[in-house]
């Protein structure tokens, strides 16, 4: 796989000393674009008269999709566009299509991004357990990615339905996921993305099959060659993306954590921070001392350590891990129902900050004149075609012109903090939580008054009661949520929570973004167009 010796290190910094210069040893976290590829610092590709008319993209006629597929309710909305139910108007069939606001599309990059996204999903159609691209299609606006619809959830929500679950049917969920690295390996693709959130199942039936989804950071190679740009999600990111020298085995890191997390129900390398997590992936140590894996057959845990091997040249490749004795079709993986606390845990990594961004909404509402006037001004600076919200890359300029050394990582940590709503832009209200964020709320008052929010008869204490009232808002107050948030901050097991304990959830550093709204924290361009 190429010369990686220059480029061994044992940390990584997460800063960046200037714009476009990025030292050998240091992280560089790429700006967020259409398509997942990192900013070069181009000019953005746009006529000088601020015109987005960027002609074609897909290189062919222009052809309406409305021609041949009624566009119907909307399934999901990302910061580079909106996926819609559609109907194909002969057969009748439904069908998701995303579309791809070319106006987003800001530097000849993103338009090949999407280019190469459309080639390599056109390349993996018809090939089993990968969603199947319909048909491509582009007017004067948008691109078209209409795409077989896996209406049956994500692979996590679908474990914790069912309550009860094996070290078998782990293996089977494994073995599917890598037959997908086989089939995308031996044809020459790195999907370089790979996480729970991107395998959905087709339906609801009991029996269907699982998809891997989302391409938009993939990858054609040949073999030998090397990658350095850092892409990926920082859970399941291998250690030589963060080293800038990597090829397909990075694949084969990825689905080790998530197989460790469907085995134990928590990532393999966690920190209070992302910068915490790369440190943690870099060290390279992996926890088989405590609960679960104590219970979990050896077999499963060697899987898991040779697939986690530091040395990609040592990992095992995708052909080696569908060959071992635990995940083969019968092979040894035990029935007996894992852990009921693996679930458990599960589920509170899945819920996590749910209640922390609608607390730093609060807190937005909530600031003084005086605190909200420089922030007003900075919002305006940086809202360069008053459209009233700001986009990552305005955020990015405007953090640059005023001399801020904040990352990229950072400032895409705000972005997914405050962005409650999940259209992929903040207003001025989620700038101010943005802004409340990034100084770590190191005000006593702030995090007080977010606490008085929910604790309505001001009793010291939120209930579950409050907690839903507050959270119906924000359209998160379902009974399960309310379970997880509790779950996860009541440390003393009282069935409520404390200022204390709402004060320390406030003070962690920041996780993942909810994964429901598919477009997650990334160690580079976020995979979600």
């Amino acid at each position: 796989m190429g010369n990686c010796n220059a480029l061994q290190t044992k940390s990584v910094n997460a800063t960046t000393q200037s714009q476009g210069n990025f030292p050998e040893n240091e992280l560089h976290i790429s700006a967020p674009n259409a398509s997942g590829a990192a900013f070069t610092g181009q000019k953005p590709f746009r006529h000088a008269s601020g015109s987005h008319d960027i002609g074609p993209v897909l290189g062919r006629p222009m052809e309406d999709v409305k021609s041949y597929y009624n566009l119907g309710k909307e399934l999901g909305r990302g910061q580079f566009g909106v996926t819609y139910l559609c109907t194909h108007k002969q057969s009748q069939k439904t069908y998701a299509c995303k579309s791809i606001a070319k106006r987003k599309l800001v530097n000849k990059d993103d338009i090949e991004d999407v280019r190469r996204e459309v080639q390599i999903m056109y390349h993996l159609t018809g090939q089993a357990n990968i969603v199947e691209l319909q048909g491509a299609y582009e007017d004067k606006h948008s691109v078209y990615l209409v795409m077989e619809l896996c209406a049956g959830g994500e692979l996590f929500d679908r474990i914790i339905a069912k309550g009860h679950y094996s070290e078998r049917a782990a293996a089977s969920l494994c073995r599917t996921m890598v037959e997908v690295v086989y089939t995308c390996h031996s044809m020459g693709v790195i999907h370089r993305d790979l996480k729970p959130e991107n395998f959905l199942f087709l339906s609801k039936d009991e029996k269907s099959p699982l998809k891997a989804t989302d391409f938009g950071l993939s990858v054609f190679f040949k073999p030998g060659e090397v990658f350095k740009d850092i892409v990926g999600s920082a859970y399941y990111v291998a250690p030589e993306v963060l080293r800038r020298c990597y090829g397909p085995e990075v694949d084969i890191w990825s689905a080790g954590v998530i197989l460790f997390i469907l085995l134990s129900g928590v990532p393999p390398f966690w920190a209070e921070t992302e910068q915490g997590i790369f440190d943690a992936i870099l060290h390279g140590h992996i926890d088989f001392a405590s609960d679960p894996w104590p219970s979990i057959s050896s077999a499963a845990k060697d899987l898991v350590k040779k697939m986690l091997r530091q040395d990609p040249k040592e990992r095992l490749t995708a052909l080696q891990v569908l060959n071992h004795s635990w995940i083969k079709e019968d092979g040894e993986a035990p029935d007996k129902p894992l852990d009921s606390a693996v679930l458990v845990r599960m589920k509170q990594f899945r819920a996590m900050n749910k209640l922390k961004k609608v607390a730093l909404k609060v807190i937005a509402e909530n600031l003084s004149e005086e605190e909200i006037m420089g922030l007003k001004a900075m919002f305006k600076s940086m809202d360069t075609d008053n459209s009233g919200t700001v986009t990552f890359e305005e955020l990015k300029t405007g953090f640059a012109r005023l001399g801020s050394r904040i990352s990229e990582l950072e400032l895409r940590q705000l972005m997914d903090a405050a962005d409650v709503d999940g259209n992929g832009t903040i207003d001025y209200l989620e700038f101010i939580s943005a802004t409340v964020h990034m100084n770590r709320l190191d005000k006593e008052d702030h995090i007080y008054s977010a606490f008085q929010y929910f604790d309505k008869d001001n009793s010291g204490y939120i209930t579950k009661e409050e907690l839903e009232q507050a959270l119906k808002k924000y359209g998160l107050g379902d009974e399960e949520t309310i379970r997880d948030i509790i779950a996860e901050v009541d440390t003393d097991n009282d069935g409520r929570i404390n200022y204390d304990e709402f004060a320390a959830m406030m003070r962690k550093g920041h996780q993942e973004a909810n994964a429901n709204r598919r477009r997650d924290v990334t160690v580079g361009a976020p995979r979600h167009r």
